[in-house]
């Protein structure tokens, strides 16, 4: 823009420059003398976290009350692209009445595992699905003209050594499953900001990753954007820049500006680049203005209940043996389970939200039946996963003089924190103890669920209905009464395979990995890819959910039934509502290829829609398929490539319950196919059960040797070595024990709280050049060399290059 262009003309080399990192924690800066103001960003995904008090600090507990909406597990749950639109749409107002410019998320990183600790924040192991929610979300909030930052940008799937970790994974997996998310969010909603992850990729830091920022993501994509980097992010600042780094977060960061200007000026980075980076940072202040000019309030009341919409859609009904759901209002409850009591609605870490309200499961209940016909006992203590034989025999007392037992279980908050993986997959032993104990002596049990991502079951043959309330937000109990008494329909369908062992997942032996690599050697084969193909009995299937009603799949139709890769079809079919209630349903499409020739996961989605039926009511439901539906990535051509030959249609209720079928050909364009040694690699194309893939094969797959993955030792640490590494090292030893109880003071109330965790956990795995972001100008660069220096081994030389540098910054101010 001609406007923008001219403004920048009139700033200065030195004003350039520091437009590139933040004022503080949450705002960039801007420039007074030239009109250009500072704007506000700040936390999301699924509600405002406007932090009080300073904001050149870390604040994770005192926050401003805002709407929580479910997180992402249990909003990609609900398959309802126009919900998660309105919802964005609310998070847009909230920002223009706190004067919010932009809000962090949505979080559309692959579920790899199911023990990432931050998978409530993201939506779906599977790509496809991925993309479309986390579209429709930023298209909501950019409507009303507020910026959303698509993240974590790129292949950040686990929370161990999330700050320096390698992930290692071969060119086709990185397109087809970690990448394409990101892709269909990109090109089909344009996020006005993008955050680059902490992690490298193949031996690279994304936020300096030429081949992701600016090869994918710009030339590739188009995005038009700019990149921030996560907090703390920053490696090299200036090989960030030239990648598309535009903004480095938090600040201020005098020391990397000052890199930026010495670069210019002996000629290592070219102005131009400068320049475009400061036009898309002034594109998106300026973008904000009009928004957040006029003051604005929203309706409080309406955002909950969007919120208890919501959570109702999200709740996915996995069981209900003998239609033991819904209750009537005169059944004789035991309401079991202190989370009916005390809700476990949202995750612990930087998306924590202040909830302007909070429903329980209890005392919504009591407001839909009649209070004497539910009894309430704990069951067992929230933070003790220890089972408590006294509570467990209260339990049963009052499930033998009742009608139906509900036990409300779930995963304590601290087993869901950002920064931390969980190692397991079970409920507290309390819980599991509990729901056995009960369900040996009644007949009539329902387990509800809040997790936000799987958890193993092994009473499931024993219990007669399951309701995966996930973490519904604040109106998550209001929903999860209202589906109990039948007032609502479930409708939410799984986003993510629950596995039956934690040793079935995919890539287990291979998560979390580290200490300075993780291999990513199952390739494509991440969720129902994997458990399919390998003919893995699973707990529940990907797209699984019940209703209490019934629908039949009619009449599937493919038209045209033979086309070109350069041509588009259309899927048609019926579903009619064959049951006595109105209900929704998710019809889903996936495409399996009859005879490839390179590897590929058995089936794939790659379309779906949600529909409202009255009982008896038919609709027609239509999908069209391109290029990409067929295609998959070719590591000849670096290039999508549709093999010829017929592709089965599949059209079903789950990726394990198909209800129709068709077969389509699709021919290629292309003159001669190039075919790829390394995509029809044996190891992956006669992919079983039981294989585990080795590292030979998968460095041939990978195109390379695989790095070593061998801690550093004390003489060869790096300003990237985590401090939890640097146990070879007295001094190390010293620094860590120094930085653990400075950061304890951040965390003012219960030291076992989630944020106390995440903290301890954290700065474990946080690299040395990190302490310059959380010195906030009491730490510089030259510090961090000298405490290397010290840490290697070289106390006194590294004691006077402290001093030194420490003089220097004193002299600059």
């Amino acid at each position: 823009m001609k406007e923008l262009q001219d403004l920048i003309a009139q700033m200065t080399l030195e004003e350039k420059a520091s437009l590139c990192s933040g004022r503080d924690f949450w705002h960039l800066k801007g420039v007074q003398r030239l009109g250009i103001p500072s704007i506000m960003i700040t936390d999301g995904p699924h509600g405002l976290r406007v932090q009080l008090g300073d904001p050149t600090e870390i604040g994770l507990a005192e926050t401003k009350p805002a709407t929580c909406f479910p997180t992402a597990s249990a909003l990609a749950a609900t398959w309802n692209r126009e919900l998660i639109y309105e919802i964005g749409q609310a998070l847009a107002e909230e920002c223009k009445e706190q004067g919010v410019s932009v809000i962090l998320g949505p979080g559309a990183n692959i579920k790899r595992s199911p023990l990432c600790g931050r998978n409530f924040e993201y939506f779906s192991e599977d790509p496809f699905l991925s993309g479309e929610i986390a579209k429709s979300h930023i298209n909501g909030v950019q409507s009303l003209g507020v910026g959303t930052s698509l993240k974590h940008y790129a292949v950040n799937n686990q929370e161990f050594r999330r700050m320096t970790i390698n992930a290692v994974v071969d060119e086709r997996a990185l397109r087809e499953i970690y990448l394409a998310g990101f892709e269909i969010a990109i090109k089909g909603a344009q996020p006005w900001t993008l955050m680059g992850a902490y992690n490298q990729v193949n031996g690279k830091f994304v936020c300096e990753h030429p081949d992701l920022l600016a090869k994918i993501l710009q030339e590739e994509w188009g995005h038009q954007g700019l990149v921030f980097s996560d907090w703390g992010a920053t490696n090299d600042r200036v090989e960030g820049l030239k990648a598309g780094l535009a903004v480095e977060m938090p600040g201020p960061s005098p020391e990397n500006d000052a890199q930026i200007i010495t670069a210019v000026q002996e000629g290592h980075l070219e102005e131009s680049i400068l320049n475009q980076a400061v036009e898309n940072i002034l594109d998106l202040i300026f973008n904000t203005q009009e928004a957040l000019a006029v003051g604005h309030e929203y309706n409080r009341d309406s955002h909950h209940a969007l919120a208890r919409r919501a959570a109702g859609e999200g709740a996915v009904l996995l069981k209900n043996q003998g239609q033991v759901l819904p209750l009537s209002k005169d059944t004789r409850v035991a309401l079991i389970g202190e989370m009916a009591r005390t809700p476990r609605y949202q995750g612990a870490g930087s998306s924590r939200v202040n909830p302007s309200r909070l429903e329980s499961i209890y005392t919504e209940m009591v407001k839909i039946a009649n209070q004497e016909r539910i009894s309430f006992v704990p069951g067992y203590h929230l933070k003790d996963p220890e089972a408590d034989p006294a509570l467990i025999e209260e339990a049963l007392a009052a499930a033998r003089d009742t009608d139906v037992v509900l036990i409300c279980a779930g995963l304590p908050e601290d087993f869901e924190v950002e920064g931390l993986d969980r190692d397991h997959l079970a409920l507290p032993d309390s819980q599991n103890q509990l729901i056995e104990a009960v369900a040996a002596i009644h007949d009539q049990v329902v387990v509800v669920l809040s997790n936000g991502a799987p958890v193993e079951m092994p009473w499931v043959d024993r219990v007669q209905g399951i309701l995966e309330g996930y973490l519904g937000g604040q109106a998550g109990g209001g929903a999860v009464a209202e589906i109990l008494f039948g007032e609502i329909n479930p409708s939410g369908k799984l986003a993510e395979t629950f596995p039956a062992r934690l040793e079935d997942t995919p890539s287990h032996g291979y998560f979390p990995g580290g200490p300075r690599t993780v291999e990513y050697r199952e390739s494509l084969y991440v969720g129902y890819r994997y458990y399919d193909i390998a003919g893995k009995e699973v707990l529940f299937p990907f797209g699984h959910g019940l209703s209490y009603t019934t629908f039949e799949y009619q009449d599937l139709s493919i038209t045209p039934s033979w086309i070109s890769d350069s041509e588009s079809t259309r899927v048609s079919l019926k579903v009619i509502n064959t049951g006595a209630v109105a209900g929704k349903e998710i019809i889903q499409l996936y495409i399996r290829p009859t005879s490839p020739n390179v590897f590929r996961p058995d089936m794939e989605l790659k379309g779906f829609t949600k529909i409202d039926l009255e009982p008896g009511e038919v609709k027609e439901v239509s999908f069209f398929l391109d290029k990409r539906a067929f295609a998959y990535y070719s590591t000849a051509l670096k290039d999508w490539q549709v093999e010829p030959g017929e592709y089965q249609v599949l059209v079903g209720a789950s990726s394990r319950d198909i209800r129709c079928r068709d077969v389509i050909r699709v021919e290629s364009s292309q003159p001669d196919m190039t075919l790829s040694e390394r995509d029809g690699h044996p190891a992956y194309t006669n992919f079983v059960s039981s294989a585990k893939i080795s590292q030979e094969d998968f460095a041939f797959l990978y195109g390379k040797p695989v790095p070593a993955n061998l801690p550093e030792r004390k003489g060869n640490y790096t300003v990237n070595t985590p401090l939890g590494d640097l146990g070879g090292s007295l001094a190390g030893r010293l620094l860590l024990s120094f930085i653990e109880k400075q950061l304890e003071g951040l965390v003012k109330d219960d030291p076992n709280n989630p944020n106390a965790v995440m903290m301890r956990e954290s700065v474990r795995g946080l690299p040395l050049r990190a302490l310059v972001m959380l010195g906030q100008g009491r730490v510089n660069r030259g510090m961090i060399e000298g405490l290397l220096l010290m840490v290697n081994g070289r106390f006194i030389r590294g004691l006077i290059t402290i001093l030194r540098a420490r003089k220097d910054m004193d002299g600059r101010k």
